[in-house]
């Protein structure tokens, strides 16, 4: 067996094509919807990510709104660029990219964000929600990830009603979010959420109609702890050094390569669930302009 790929690179093209649309009947309404961002510091990695999704944002109509601060910034001076952020009427949403410099923190600097300018969807507020509204009902930004990978499989037609699903990482912006999006009416999967101390990882990864690893850990789901026919997304990145002849540092997923002989479906590391990350920031942008138009 050969798995499917994933294709996260095409499916986030279809879902632009939509998004631009939308967009489109946006501004003939009068609504530029705007995404902010705010970088603080110089890190290369970081400025590269902020430059993509300002190119996204150029691709689909989408405004973009840029502040940068220097890495000695103070947090007094990050939580300005925050303010300034919340209240300009250009801004739909926007974030606040990580990693921090040292000496900043983090979570007050996100709690600054008004919730109903998180791209993100992490802001507590809107973690609560996605809690609260188990049932879909009550509309707030999705976290990016997690929302990316429900579409990548609904796009797929990888049946998620029913389904059993083991998520590897219990972290803030994939694991646990996910669970709670997998569990609403109307996607009705079941989830299984482990972590390094869960006893007999392989054993439970087994048991999967799905299996979603977001740890960071090159090559820890090998293939014979993966049911045949299973769908696998391959959530974690490692940068390792570069191949031969390439300056690039190499991408390892968290998923071994020899996975792709047992699985029903495989996500690529890169061009899975990364391009599905960026282009649910832009339907948050999206959804967010529509939900603020008169009924």
């Amino acid at each position: 067996m050969t798995a499917r790929v994933l294709d996260g690179v095409a499916t986030a093209t279809a879902v632009k094509d939509e998004l631009r649309g939308r967009v489109a009947a946006l501004r003939e309404r009068g609504v530029v919807p705007g995404l902010g961002t705010l970088l603080v510091g110089d890190d290369p990695a970081s400025a590269s990510y902020v430059r993509g999704k300002h190119r996204d944002c150029a691709e689909v109509g989408i405004a973009s709104i840029e502040a940068t601060l220097p890495a000695g910034a103070t947090e007094a001076e990050v939580l300005a660029a925050v303010a300034a952020l919340n209240a300009d009427p250009r801004v739909t949403g926007f974030l606040v990219q990580l990693p921090l410099p040292a000496g900043l923190d983090p979570r007050e600097v996100l709690e600054a964000v008004d919730p109903a300018k998180d791209a993100d969807g992490l802001h507590p507020v809107n973690l609560g929600r996605l809690v609260l509204g188990v049932d879909g009902t009550i509309a707030s930004p999705l976290p990016c990830t997690p929302a990316g990978i429900v579409e990548l499989l609904a796009r797929h037609g990888v049946p998620l009603a029913g389904a059993h699903v083991v998520v590897v990482g219990r972290g803030l912006t994939v694991g646990r979010p996910l669970g709670l999006l997998l569990t609403r009416r109307g996607i009705d999967a079941t989830v299984t959420l482990c972590h390094s101390h869960t006893p007999d990882l392989a054993a439970r990864v087994r048991e999967a109609d799905v299996v979603v690893a977001a740890v960071g850990r090159p090559g820890l789901i090998e293939p014979s702890w993966v049911r045949p026919g299973a769908a696998v997304l391959d959530v974690g990145i490692t940068r390792g050094e570069p191949l031969p002849g390439s300056s690039r540092a190499h991408l390892l997923g968290d998923v071994d390569p020899g996975v792709a002989e047992v699985a029903g479906w495989l996500s690529p590391v890169p061009g899975g669930v990364g391009p599905m990350t960026r282009v649910m920031l832009l339907a948050n942008v999206v959804r967010m302009a529509e939900a603020a138009l008169p009924a």
